[in-house]
């Protein structure tokens, strides 16, 4: 007789016997989120003969010290034989369990031929939406197999998914809810049901978790200590804009928030609009209104993102993006309404031809946009984006946003610090937003911009000068 040493928790159990498509499990640290992921690969195959679980990892060195370290002392030896040369268990009845890495974006086109019937990420924020998506598509089953083809995924909050995996999953509804999303087929003209479904997970729900860890969760700091501990997905270790508030108490008093419910903008006060270009990944326009104090209002905003594609671009030409705010910005055209357009230099750049810039301007009798430069500087910029989140004594920042601009409420609370340059913004987040916001904050600094000093030159009169 062989036994297996596994007493899953109740939530491990709701883990494993969910009929949820895609799952994610976790939150807080300590809920056993790699030993659910792995012992539901290996009961799975077990389970089904001759079929293909595959576990993912961002790095093959993360696989070695958590998953496969996790599988060899799980696994009974006399079920599952471990290949270390290529990181994967044979299983006694034709089944495998592979090991796998995806580093980079380009790196998931390794996988393009193989065949899974079992998907697991673990920390799943670790991976960009678009190596998600694209290793979904190797999920196939034989009819012989008898098998529905399924992901499973263990995350704790933050890293650069943080924002697409909190919006797939945890704000899709309420905790363990399964929500049903339909999708149609246009070659096989049938919809069909997307059950997605998320399983948060404590430590303190973990009998197998000795007090002496949840003692030292506690001692983190609070960011830290609130992801980690308590699976809070509104805070965690590197978050960039720790400051921001979407109080919904507060919308209409604007009181120690920064998120406000929308208000008919006087006629007389400045408005402006900045840009960040994107084609394969989105671009961003936001709308700006400034009060006699200074105050910014981002009242209106456009995101050339796919739906339920996070970071992924509209692929819109500077044409149509330039048709498309002319259209959006119609309220002020009518009125007369002087629009200050202010974008990344970056589309001014003629050495391949016409600038994104020229092509988005006017072009008699069709109309377009005239954008002035804007400042690419990053760190005075990320400086004056936290300056304006301040709030003063009163509970007033120098920024507002509408609630309406639901894009920036989802993406800028959720960027990661960069883990090469600790102090800039993680570029491969989902940050473009983030960049329209401070071309707009540089162009109003609320504090003087200082130049560095040039040196006068010595005299000489020989010179060429």
């Amino acid at each position: 007789m062989i036994t297996i040493q596994y007493q899953p928790t109740p939530k491990q159990e709701a883990f494993h016997s969910t009929p949820a498509n895609e799952v994610l499990y976790g939150g807080a640290a300590g809920g056993g989120k790699t030993k659910a992921l792995i012992m539901d690969a290996f009961f799975r195959c077990l389970t089904y003969p001759h079929t293909t679980a595959v576990v993912f990892r961002r790095t093959y060195q993360e696989l070695e010290d958590t998953d496969i370290k996790e599988a060899k002392s799980s696994y009974p030896k006399a079920l599952a034989k471990y290949n270390a040369g290529r990181h994967e268990f044979q299983l006694v009845n034709g089944s495998s369990i592979l090991f796998r890495h995806c580093e980079n974006e380009a790196d998931r086109f390794n996988y393009s031929g193989i065949e899974i019937q079992f998907l697991y990420f673990d920390e799943l924020t670790s991976f960009e939406q678009v190596i998600y998506d694209f290793l979904k598509t190797r999920l196939r089953a034989k009819k012989s197999l008898g098998v529905t083809p399924i992901v499973r995924s263990a995350s704790n909050p933050g890293n650069i998914g943080h924002g697409w995996v909190k919006k797939m999953f945890v704000d899709a509804g309420p905790y363990m809810s399964i929500q049903t999303q339909e999708v149609y087929s246009e070659a096989l003209h049938k919809t069909k049901k997307i059950r997605t479904q998320y399983i948060p997970a404590l430590a303190t729900e973990n009998p197998f978790i000795t007090e002496d860890y949840i003692f030292e969760l506690e001692q983190k700091p609070e960011a830290l200590r609130r992801a980690l501990l308590s699976g809070d997905w509104d805070s965690f270790e590197g978050q960039v804009f720790t400051e921001f508030v979407n109080d919904p108490k507060h919308y209409e008093d604007r009181l120690w928030t920064h998120v406000i419910a929308p208000f008919d903008i006087p006629m007389d006060w400045p408005r402006y609009m900045s840009f960040d270009h994107g084609y394969t990944k989105p671009f961003s326009v936001g709308w700006w209104a400034i009060d006699p104090q200074g105050r910014a209002y981002r009242y209106r905003e456009w995101y050339g993102c796919k739906p339920r594609q996070a970071n992924t671009g509209l692929m819109y030409t500077p044409v149509q993006i330039a048709e498309g705010i002319l259209e959006r910005q119609k309220y002020e055209m009518d009125n007369n309404i002087y629009v200050d357009a202010i974008a990344d230099p970056a589309i001014f750049d003629k050495s391949r031809g016409d600038s994104v810039a020229d092509q988005m301007s006017p072009h008699p009798p069709k109309p377009g946009i005239l954008f002035r430069k804007g400042d690419h500087v990053r760190l005075p910029g990320l400086m004056q984006v936290h300056e304006r989140m301040r709030f003063d004594p009163d509970g007033r920042p120098m920024m507002y946003v509408f609630n309406t601009c639901q894009d920036f409420i989802r993406t800028v609370p959720t960027l990661p610090y960069s883990q090469t340059k600790p102090e800039d913004v993680d570029t491969d987040a989902e940050d473009h937003i983030f960049d329209d916001t401070r071309y707009f904050c540089m162009s109003r600094p609320l504090t003087p911009i200082r130049k560095p000093k040039r040196e006068p030159k010595p005299y000489d009169p020989f010179g060429r000068d």
